[in-house]
Protein backbone atom coordinates (compact mmCIF):
# COMPACT_ATOMS: atom_id res chain seq x y z
CA UNK A 1 0.00 0.00 0.00
CA UNK A 2 1.36 3.23 -1.06
CA UNK A 3 0.43 6.04 1.48
CA UNK A 4 2.19 9.00 -0.57
CA UNK A 5 0.26 12.04 -1.15
CA UNK A 6 1.47 15.61 -2.07
CA UNK A 7 0.53 18.68 -0.13
CA UNK A 8 0.63 21.74 -2.41
CA UNK A 9 0.35 25.60 -1.34
CA UNK A 10 -0.59 27.97 -4.44
CA UNK A 11 -1.96 31.02 -4.45
CA UNK A 12 -5.52 31.34 -5.83
CA UNK A 13 -5.96 32.53 -8.82
CA UNK A 14 -9.89 33.73 -8.75
CA UNK A 15 -8.02 36.03 -5.65
CA UNK A 16 -4.71 36.70 -6.96
CA UNK A 17 -5.37 39.98 -4.60
CA UNK A 18 -4.77 38.27 -1.40
CA UNK A 19 -1.93 37.13 -0.41
CA UNK A 20 -3.60 34.50 1.39
CA UNK A 21 -2.37 30.88 0.61
CA UNK A 22 -4.40 27.58 -0.25
CA UNK A 23 -3.22 24.58 1.21
CA UNK A 24 -4.75 20.78 -0.30
CA UNK A 25 -3.45 17.47 0.11
CA UNK A 26 -3.80 15.19 -3.24
CA UNK A 27 -3.30 11.46 -4.25
CA UNK A 28 -1.64 12.34 -7.86
CA UNK A 29 0.08 14.93 -9.78
CA UNK A 30 0.35 14.92 -13.61
CA UNK A 31 1.44 16.94 -16.46
CA UNK A 32 -1.63 18.62 -17.32
CA UNK A 33 -3.64 18.64 -20.87
CA UNK A 34 -3.82 22.21 -21.21
CA UNK A 35 -0.43 22.25 -21.94
CA UNK A 36 3.30 23.87 -21.44
CA UNK A 37 3.08 25.52 -17.81
CA UNK A 38 -0.03 23.57 -15.92
CA UNK A 39 -0.14 20.13 -13.83
CA UNK A 40 -3.05 18.81 -12.76
CA UNK A 41 -3.66 17.46 -9.16
CA UNK A 42 -6.34 14.87 -8.32
CA UNK A 43 -7.47 12.71 -5.43
CA UNK A 44 -8.01 15.18 -2.92
CA UNK A 45 -7.63 13.99 0.43
CA UNK A 46 -9.49 15.52 3.75
CA UNK A 47 -8.73 14.98 7.09
CA UNK A 48 -11.60 13.12 8.88
CA UNK A 49 -10.42 11.47 12.01
CA UNK A 50 -10.26 14.99 14.19
CA UNK A 51 -12.90 16.18 16.62
CA UNK A 52 -11.97 19.23 15.88
CA UNK A 53 -12.68 21.01 12.63
CA UNK A 54 -11.21 24.14 11.62
CA UNK A 55 -13.46 26.33 9.52
CA UNK A 56 -10.05 26.67 7.22
CA UNK A 57 -10.67 23.21 6.53
CA UNK A 58 -14.26 23.32 5.79
CA UNK A 59 -13.94 25.82 3.71
CA UNK A 60 -10.90 23.58 2.01
CA UNK A 61 -13.75 20.86 2.13
CA UNK A 62 -16.55 22.65 0.38
CA UNK A 63 -14.18 23.90 -2.28
CA UNK A 64 -12.44 20.49 -3.94
CA UNK A 65 -15.30 18.38 -2.21
CA UNK A 66 -16.79 17.29 -6.02
CA UNK A 67 -13.76 18.73 -8.05
CA UNK A 68 -12.01 15.87 -10.10
CA UNK A 69 -9.27 17.77 -10.85
CA UNK A 70 -7.69 20.93 -10.97
CA UNK A 71 -5.92 22.33 -13.76
CA UNK A 72 -2.98 25.10 -12.08
CA UNK A 73 -0.36 27.12 -13.59
CA UNK A 74 2.95 26.86 -11.85
CA UNK A 75 2.82 30.18 -11.63
CA UNK A 76 0.45 29.96 -8.98
CA UNK A 77 2.60 27.08 -7.04
CA UNK A 78 4.12 28.26 -3.99
CA UNK A 79 5.53 24.88 -2.91
CA UNK A 80 5.13 21.05 -3.36
CA UNK A 81 5.92 18.64 -0.89
CA UNK A 82 5.73 15.03 -1.26
CA UNK A 83 5.31 12.91 2.37
CA UNK A 84 5.16 9.35 2.54
CA UNK A 85 8.10 6.96 3.11
CA UNK A 86 7.81 5.09 -0.55
CA UNK A 87 7.48 8.33 -2.52
CA UNK A 88 9.32 8.24 -5.95
CA UNK A 89 9.69 11.84 -6.68
CA UNK A 90 7.61 14.19 -9.26
CA UNK A 91 7.73 13.00 -12.89
CA UNK A 92 5.66 14.34 -15.48
CA UNK A 93 5.62 12.31 -18.88
CA UNK A 94 5.58 15.07 -20.35
CA UNK A 95 9.50 16.65 -18.75
CA UNK A 96 9.76 19.93 -19.67
CA UNK A 97 13.23 20.77 -17.35
CA UNK A 98 15.20 20.39 -20.63
CA UNK A 99 13.65 23.28 -22.59
CA UNK A 100 15.99 26.26 -23.65
CA UNK A 101 14.69 29.34 -24.09
CA UNK A 102 15.79 32.11 -26.67
CA UNK A 103 15.69 35.81 -25.74
CA UNK A 104 15.20 37.96 -28.58
CA UNK A 105 16.30 41.28 -27.40
CA UNK A 106 19.92 39.51 -27.23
Amino acid sequence: MNDTYFIVTYRDPENLKELESITVKVKDIRDSSLGLGFISMSGFIFESKSLIVSPNDEKIRAKFEHIKSLHLSIHHIISIEEVGMEHDGLRFKKDKSNLLMLNPEQ
